[in-house]
């Protein structure tokens, strides 16, 4: 927690819309006013990832991301200083990572599947977030995601989520589901949800301005 920012952890399942969810949140508030640290982009190198019982990569473990750089660029925005982070390509052939800045805001998002799990991050949350979808609803989801955006077969995606992605959603995310703040239910849309975290942080932005203007004014 800290005096200047106020930290909203966002966490769901794999394909429950979290992408689509953060970007309707910031289009919603006040521009400048929101940044995004996303737990994507802390993948550690696949030489470094551990291999299931068939020898499979499995990237749904706590331990495939490198939860040091991430805390260390959550505590630097924090700290109200940017971050330069490389953006992750997921099973992108020939593709160009990215560099990002990522500039401290008022309001810090963090977000991924274990940012309730690690205790370091969650310890910094004011606020935790749940995207809770139903399980067949997530599948469908992601097939059509990985095949058409990330460019997997389905038996791959098949296989993935049954050996890796729900055995950690149960393990590491599920259980924080009654601990959050808001559930926001996404099975058709997260509409309702989205207004209320809107409306609630609009209400942060206005009473850390009416604070600022107090100091201000006690200053002066």
């Amino acid at each position: 927690m800290s005096d200047n920012h106020y930290v909203v952890g966002i966490a769901g399942g794999s394909a429950s819309g979290k992408t689509s969810f953060l970007r309707k949140l910031k289009e919603n508030l006040p521009e400048g006013s929101v940044s995004i640290i996303s737990q994507d982009n802390y993948y550690k190198p696949q030489e470094q990832q551990q291999l299931d019982e068939n020898g499979e990569v499995n990237y749904d473990l706590p331990t495939s991301i490198d939860k040091e750089a991430f805390l260390k660029d959550l505590k630097t925005l924090l700290k109200d200083e940017p971050i330069n982070i490389t953006e992750y390509c997921f099973n992108k052939e020939g593709a160009v990572p990215k560099s990002i800045e990522v500039k401290p805001a008022k309001i810090l998002v963090v977000e991924g599947l274990f940012v309730f799990h690690y205790p370091e991050i969650r310890h910094l949350i004011d606020l935790r977030v749940y995207l809770d979808v139903r399980e067949e609803i997530k599948l469908k989801r992601r097939i059509k995601r990985d095949r058409d955006e990330r460019g997997y077969p389905e038996a791959v995606v098949r296989y993935q989520w049954e050996h890796h992605v729900v055995p950690s959603y149960k393990k590491f995310l599920k259980p924080y589901r009654d601990d959050s703040h808001i559930i926001v239910t996404n099975n058709i849309t997260f509409d309702k949800g989205l207004a209320v975290l809107t409306d609630h942080l609009h209400y942060r932005l206005e009473k850390e301005l009416i604070r600022e203007s107090k100091t201000e004014g006690f200053i002066g």
